[in-house]
C-alpha cells in the first residue's frame, strides 16, 4: 500500500497520463460545448474523457468511489473550462487539489 505522498504523487503522473496523451486531439476538441464537432455529440466525449480519469484514480487508490467522485467533479471542471469559466490553469489546479483529497481520503 502506498503512503498518501506516492499516492498523491502517482495520482499526479496518472493526472499527466489522462489529461495529455490519453486525451489526444480529439477528445479535447470534441468534449468542448462551445465548438462541438459536427456529428460528435460533445457530452459523449467528455463523459468519456472523465471516464479515463475516473478509471486511472480508482486503479490507483483501489476504490470504485473515489473513480466514481473522479468521473464526476472531471467531467464538471472541464465544462466550466470550456464554457469559459475557468482558465486552463484554474482547471488543473482544481484538478491537483482533487489529486490531494484522494490521497487524503
Amino acid at each position: 500500500m502506498m503512503t498518501g505522498l506516492w499516492l498523491f504523487v502517482a495520482l499526479v503522473m496518472g493526472h499527466a497520463l489522462a489529461d495529455y496523451p490519453l486525451q489526444a486531439d480529439f477528445l479535447a476538441k470534441a468534449k468542448n460545448h462551445k465548438a462541438p464537432i459536427p456529428g460528435i455529440d460533445w457530452w459523449i466525449a467528455l463523459a468519456n474523457h472523465a471516464l479515463i480519469h475516473g478509471a486511472v484514480v480508482w486503479v490507483l487508490t483501489q476504490s470504485p468511489w473515489l473513480g466514481l467522485a473522479e468521473t464526476l467533479i472531471h467531467f464538471a471542471i472541464d465544462w466550466l473550462k470550456c464554457d469559459g469559466r475557468t482558465s486552463f490553469r484554474t482547471d488543473q489546479g482544481l484538478h491537483i487539489v482533487c489529486k490531494i483529497a484522494w490521497a487524503l481520503a
